[in-house]
């Protein structure tokens, strides 16, 4: 009997290597290929860029990227090796792009949050999930 397989990206991403961002949505992008409805591929490289570009930038460490494909939802999740839980903050109109990626995360996930590893592991993870029926 063959056992059907979930679907599942994983991907160590380098210390401030910031190319990871384009090929981390690159690699969401061939996953979520055949999956969700129209518009939910493209919800997901953009929360998926926000939490890599996040773990790169504001830790100075690595990241895991981990994407799985479930029957009802996609859940992202980015693991860090820092401990600080990340701060949302009100985006400032007056800088351009700045203090944006938890809020669009907030507002475009159907659920969201932050863990921290298990016991003796440093870091975190922020992760969101996107549900297949709500395009």
């Amino acid at each position: 009997m063959e056992r059907e397989t979930t679907p599942q990206l994983s991907r160590r991403l380098g210390r401030a290597d910031l190319r990871a961002v384009p090929e981390s949505r690159r690699a969401l992008r061939e996953l979520l290929r055949h999956w969700g409805g129209p518009g939910r591929s493209e919800i997901a490289e953009l929360l998926t860029s926000e939490l890599v570009t996040n773990a790169l930038v504001h830790t100075g460490e690595g990241a895991v990227l981990t994407a799985t494909v479930g029957p009802r939802a996609l859940r992202v999740e980015v693991r860090d090796f820092v401990a600080r839980p990340p701060r949302p903050r009100s985006p400032d109109p007056e800088e351009s792009t700045n203090g944006r990626g938890l809020v669009l995360v907030e507002s475009l996930a159907d659920d969201w949050g932050v863990r921290p590893c298990e016991a003796g592991e440093p870091g975190k993870s922020v992760w969101f999930e996107l549900d297949a029926e709500a395009a």
